[in-house]
């Protein structure tokens, strides 16, 4: 039974350059607002800095776009050398429509235009990318909260995306670390005593969408630690979240 559970902004982290050691820079954020990392805490981080760290930003000046991607922007009215970028980083698009551009990222997400984004960049003509792969991302996050502190600090990455159907945002996990990003209850029982057939709880997703009520993009809160709730033990992987397309029935 969980009584409370506590949602901390992580305040005060710089902007985020090529090299950066992220999960170094979490720690000592941490530690400068006088808290500290207790057992069972759950970092939450956002895709932005991550793909910073990385050096996934592109110029869109140097940017020369292909003629689809002409094409694209020009019924669509966007800037073509975006679309070449959103094209570049797609495995397929799934739906055009009104200047809409969604796509299956090579990560394997759909989201509108491969998840490019030219929000929180510093200059107009650059982009940020999705990392190339997010676990591994949260991996080295977490590994390294765990040789300077010793706790054991699950990790997730985030990103904001629509929905289908629903208005508006969320933020969704994208990469995760320490963590089983599914609670399965199937064979368990509800409250009734019937036995649960299909109920897979996504709660990485649900952490990510908690995490960002604290985690505001103008007032650079990149990050979030939340306290009080007990993760699902294990080594889990974001494919675990992403239906696969035998399965899709909107597809």
């Amino acid at each position: 039974m969980i009584d409370t559970i506590s949602v901390i902004p992580v305040k005060g982290i710089p902007d985020i350059r090529k090299g950066d050691a992220l999960g170094r820079l979490i720690v000592d954020r941490v530690k400068a607002q006088g808290e500290s990392f207790r057992a069972g805490d759950i970092a939450v981080v956002s895709q932005k800095i991550v793909s910073k760290a990385e050096g996934r930003v592109v110029s869109l000046s140097k940017v020369i776009p292909s003629d689809f991607a002409k094409t694209i922007a020009n019924n669509g009215g966007k800037d073509p050398r975006l679309v070449e970028v959103v094209l570049r980083e797609s495995d397929k698009i799934i739906r055009m429509r009104g200047g809409h551009l969604i796509t299956e990222t090579k990560q394997g997400f759909i989201c509108a235009n491969a998840g490019v984004d030219q929000s929180n960049v510093g200059s107009k003509e650059s982009v940020t990318l999705l990392p190339r792969d997010s676990d591994a991302a949260a991996d080295r996050i977490r590994k390294t909260i765990h040789q300077i502190t010793g706790r054991v600090v699950p990790v997730i990455i985030t990103d904001t995306f629509g929905r289908a159907w629903r208005m508006g945002q969320v933020n969704f996990a994208i990469g995760v670390s320490g963590m089983k990003p599914i609670h399965d209850y199937r064979g368990t029982r509800d409250m009734y005593r019937r036995k649960l057939q299909v109920t897979e709880i996504a709660v990485a997703d649900e952490l990510a969408c908690a995490a960002e009520l604290v985690m505001n993009k103008a007032d650079r809160v990149p990050v979030a630690l939340i306290r009080g709730y007990k993760a699902p033990r294990g080594q889990g992987r974001i494919k675990e979240l992403l239906r696969p397309e035998e399965s899709d029935l909107f597809r």
